[in-house]
């Protein structure tokens, strides 16, 4: 467990973090310098999904392991960080002696700018989280260029997944907090995911959606994480399965959310449900390009 996290005010601070973007190399991505700054960011960007590990430390602290088998990481990324920028987790204070809870949390940068907002929870809480409390309304199918033919409603074809220690490990380069748990050293007796390696593990699409196959760059706009009988452990094959709830346009981006299941593949036992969203840049694509 990290050692710089502090208690101040009513909140938890985890310790400062830089994320190195490790995916800079890939061209036509939005973690490549060039191609960000074509469609207006600063820089290449790290996945808001790095950010969602961040949490794990200060949840070990306020709930021990019983955050992995029942937790929950719900974030919205507002503001998108480069290489080695500083981050850090903050929560709010629970109250004590209470299983079922649910409190807000965000990820802020030294200068206060929110990179992320949300909740985090364990047990099963009476309110809904953060993303689930969001009003998804599709918009009309004509108004779609980039994601055309994309629907509401769609289920993504089921596939087995699973996640080796090697790879686990191969893994941990994204992230800045290398829990013992995700080693092998766990009290589940072996190798358990991170909620980064978890949305990865979850991630469905990715042939739809490939910049090559759209030609639209892609980035994370949302993602919720919640263990449900977990934790997701190492080895262990699982089903994931999903539907996509929601298709719509912003000013910048067209998106779609979906949902998604992890299943145990021999008992059934849903492990971890996730619901995510994808976001394209209308300024990549040629469907947008003015004359």
């Amino acid at each position: 467990m990290s050692d710089d996290i502090i208690i101040k005010e009513g909140h938890i601070y985890g310790g400062w973090r830089e994320p190195e973007n490790i995916w800079r190399n890939l061209k036509t991505s939005i973690h490549d310098d060039g191609t960000a700054r074509k469609v207006g960011m600063r820089g290449g960007t790290i996945p808001g999904t790095i950010h969602l590990s961040l949490f794990a430390p200060v949840m070990l602290k306020i709930f021990g392991d019983h955050w992995f088998e029942t937790g929950s990481v719900s974030m919205y990324y507002t503001f998108a960080t480069t290489d080695r920028e500083k981050v850090r987790a903050v929560v709010t204070q629970p109250p004590k002696g209470v299983d079922d809870v649910q409190v807000e949390a965000r990820v802020e940068m030294p200068d206060g700018k929110i990179v992320a907002k949300g909740t985090v929870s364990i047990g099963n809480p009476k309110e809904p989280s953060y993303l689930q409390t969001l009003d998804l309304k599709s918009s009309d199918p004509e108004e779609l260029r980039i994601l055309s033919g994309f629907k509401p409603g769609y289920k993504f074809e089921p596939r087995e997944v699973s996640t080796s220690q090697e790879e686990v490990e191969k893994g941990l380069v994204a992230i800045t907090d290398h829990l013992e748990y995700y080693k092998g050293n766990s009290p589940w007796g072996c190798g358990i995911l991170s909620p980064t390696a978890i949305s990865r593990l979850m991630a469905l699409g990715y042939q739809l959606t490939a910049t090559k196959t759209l030609s639209a760059v892609a980035f994370y706009g949302a993602t919720e994480v919640q263990h449900v009988n977990g934790p997701v452990k190492v080895g262990v094959p699982y089903i994931v399965s999903g539907e996509m709830i929601c298709v719509a346009i912003s000013s910048k981006t067209e998106y779609f959310w979906y949902d998604a299941i992890l299943e145990e593949k021999e008992s059934g036992k849903i492990v971890a449900k996730m619901r995510h969203m994808n976001r394209f840049m209308k300024a990549s694509s040629p469907l947008y390009k003015t004359n």
